[in-house]
């Protein structure tokens, strides 16, 4: 049954003092929402009188929902929680650590930061129990105790990063009625994408909108499609090994992938305008195309929060949706998702401390902002029916179904590569078509970092 929402009569006690019922977004016992996993909890852990204090990137609407996921652990231990969210967390978290006056838990938007914390001994190792913990509960869940690991000041690898709040890139737009009215379907293979691509075409359609531009940032959009060639084309170790540069950029693999991508971008009309467009248009009026009648083209990949910039009055399901941006049926490399996320480190630690991280193991801990806005999870246990909207829902389905995750390439290499020749190199492939010398370029930045 669909949960009522913010239901105004509590049928579960609260476990704790602390926040009443009234204090809750989601009433404990609304229907739909595993309240079992909050009684649990709160039966098992008392913190009264003892303070959490935590830091984070989220501010705004991000930072409302996660005060109001952080009141069901109060009002279940007693603890009171302090969460400070800021623009500048990066920066913010690496003085604090150096004063040591960090907070007891810090939410790293990249593993980037964490891992680099970790080797100087700045975080607490989790334990094993909750690294396997995470790989019995987790879609694809060995991918995020691997996103998670890092090597400590001895050199060895812990498990310091619980992921929570994830975002899904593997994602293709289009309208539905376009599709309908044109006999298309959806395509459940690369090589299924690749012929409805020219099979557009053929019909006298454009398949693709695609958009580089972003400002200083312009041909990040161009390096999503290559990771995700890289998911489809090659094992994730490969991914891996390519991401600390062990594989070479201009390595027979990832031009394999950059040349695939090139296969959407620099077929003869397959993208709107050519490559020379596709390398100019702005990122957020690339999709426009998808809502014209007739349309100017009929699909877009891009990650989960591109309708922010679909037209006034768009219907998900109606005037748009999205499908699963398709694996390789030729290379049986599973469901891989590209994506980013949050993770949780211990900065400071407590007893308490620990207690959220076993909080943020219940399905609760996450069924809460799942009914609020802007949240995805891989938590295998959660009830996707809670989901405050049906877009999510879906594309929650898509991260469960995954067999592999992978972070964002771009965002865990060293920036001067990853938001740096990346971007350029990939502008520079849209419009001249090399891919190795555009690999070997950005390699040549890479060799002189060292």
């Amino acid at each position: 049954m669909k949960s009522r929402l913010y239901a105004g009569v509590a049928t579960l006690a609260l476990m704790a003092a602390g926040a009443s019922a009234q204090d809750l977004v989601v009433a404990p016992g609304t229907d739909g929402f595993n309240w079992d996993s909050f009684e649990a909890f709160a039966a098992a852990h008392d913190f009264s009188g003892q303070t959490i204090s935590i830091s984070g990137p989220w501010t705004g609407l991000d930072a409302t929902n996660f005060r109001n996921v952080l009141a069901y652990f109060e009002s279940s231990t007693g603890a009171t929680v302090n969460y400070s969210g800021s623009e500048s967390f990066e920066q913010d978290i690496v003085i604090a650590v150096q004063a040591n006056s960090a907070p007891n838990l810090a939410v790293f938007p990249q593993p980037g930061l964490a891992s680099d914390l970790a080797a100087l001994g700045a975080l607490s190792p989790l334990g094993e129990d909750s690294a396997n913990w995470m790989v019995e509960n987790y879609a694809a869940g060995q991918s995020w105790v691997d996103l998670g690991s890092y090597a400590g000041p001895d050199g060895a690898d812990d498990f310091f990063g619980f992921f929570y709040k994830v975002d899904v890139k593997s994602l293709v737009w289009y309208s539905p009625d376009q599709f309908d009215e044109a006999g298309y379907d959806i395509p459940e293979t690369l090589e299924d994408l690749k012929a409805l691509s020219q099979q557009i075409v053929d019909d006298g359609g454009t398949p693709w909108c695609i958009g580089l531009g972003s400002g200083a940032a312009t041909g990040w959009p161009a390096t999503d499609w290559v990771e995700d060639m890289m998911l489809r084309l090659h094992a994730p170790e490969i991914y891996d090994q390519w991401v600390t540069n062990e594989l070479p950029f201009n390595s027979a693999e990832v031009v394999e992938a950059i040349e695939m991508y090139g296969t959407f971008v620099r077929s003869e009309g397959w993208a709107q305008g050519g490559p020379e467009a596709s390398a100019t248009t702005d990122f957020r009026d690339s999709p426009a195309g998808l809502f014209q009648i007739p349309p100017a083209c009929y699909m877009h990949k891009q990650a989960s929060f591109i309708p922010t910039f679909f037209p006034d009055g768009s219907v998900y399901g109606e005037d748009y949706d999205f499908f699963y941006f398709p694996a390789s049926s030729e290379r049986d490399l599973g469901n891989p998702v590209l994506g980013a996320g949050t993770l949780f480190a211990i900065t400071n630690d407590s007893p308490a401390a620990r207690g959220l991280i076993e909080f943020f193991k219940t399905p609760i801990a996450h069924e809460v902002w799942m009914a609020q806005s802007g949240f995805l999870t891989p938590h295998s246990g959660v009830n996707l029916d809670v989901f405050s909207t049906d877009a999510l829902r879906a594309m929650n389905q898509i991260l469960l179904d995954a067999t592999t995750f992978r972070f964002d390439a771009s965002d865990i290499m060293p920036g001067e590569i990853g938001t740096g020749a990346f971007w350029t190199g990939m502008v520079d492939f849209t419009t001249q078509g090399n891919a190795q010398a555009a690999a070997d370029a950005i390699q040549s930045r890479w060799d002189a970092m060292r």
